[in-house]
């Protein structure tokens, strides 16, 4: 171009028409890399974000430990979706959600209060995924030397159960009045996280608390089993809850609790198979 520029100081004509249809040939094929690089549109799944989702997870207060676990793993399988829990008694979970409290999936211990928030309309379709049983939890050294479930009746014994409309509280009367048995506990708990919290700490000496909560505290008490022939198990129903409104997320979820490694992780924590 320079010299070409020289050319046409010397003579305004002095350029061959040849040369214009190759520079405009060259400047075309210039003009074409540049539009490829400049409008080409990078692939949609180097640029998608994952679209986020929250869901809120009622929960039975003895499914803190496993839920939390499949929490995790159910983010990790789902990118940018976040799983909050609230855990407590069924029962007042079920109160909570048929008063109009936002969440996404219901996880009760019990068919009953299940069938209360079906029966309100807010639920559909419950699925069982696993099953518990009682045990006698106390502390680590227990201290009043239990042995066995007809020691809960001596008066000198301090026990805790959970609250008596509490599934685990049901649970207990059922597997006080399948003994025989007469007992006076000394403090009640609104789930059965709080008994076994007080056993823990010493301040009982037996309680009734599932199976499982006595796995997840083997380093704060010991579990004594309760004869098959009295005691009570209790199935886990599980649904998404209909006003959610992370419907397509809350029904997922579920599917994952009911899946291969839902009851995987399960199993593992102590749960028995759904009845």
């Amino acid at each position: 171009m320079i010299r070409t520029a020289r050319k046409a100081r010397v003579s305004r004509f002095a350029v061959p028409l040849v040369l214009v249809p190759a520079l405009a040939l060259v400047a075309a094929g210039c003009g074409s890399d540049d539009d490829d690089e400049t409008t080409a549109a990078p692939p949609a799944a180097t640029t998608a974000a994952a679209e986020p989702h929250t869901i809120t997870v009622f929960a039975a207060a003895s499914l803190t430990e496993t839920f939390t676990e499949l929490g995790r793993q159910f983010e990790a399988d789902h990118p940018g979706t976040t799983v909050e829990f609230s855990f407590a008694a069924s029962s007042a979970l079920a109160q909570q959600i048929n008063s109009g409290a936002p969440a996404d999936v219901f996880a009760s211990a019990s068919t009953k209060n299940m069938t209360e928030v079906v029966d309100a309309g807010n639920a559909t379709d419950p699925k069982t995924f696993a099953t518990n049983s009682l045990e006698i939890a106390v502390p680590k050294d227990n201290p009043a030397g239990i042995d066995d479930l007809a020691d809960l009746a001596n008066p000198d014994v301090k026990v805790a159960l959970c609250e008596a409309q509490v599934p685990c509280g049901v649970a207990a009367t059922t597997v006080l009045e399948k003994a025989g048995l007469q007992v006076t506990p000394v403090t009640f708990g609104p789930d059965v996280k709080a008994v076994l919290t007080t056993v823990g700490l010493g301040e009982v000496d037996a309680g009734l608390v599932y199976q499982t909560d006595v796995a997840s505290a083997e380093d704060r008490v010991t579990g004594i089993e309760i004869p098959a022939d009295v005691n009570a198990k209790t199935s886990y129903p599980v649904a998404t809850v209909n006003e959610s409104k992370e419907a397509e997320t809350a029904k997922d979820f579920v599917e994952f609790v009911l899946s291969d490694e839902g009851s995987a992780v399960l199993t593992e924590a102590g749960f028995g198979p759904p009845a």
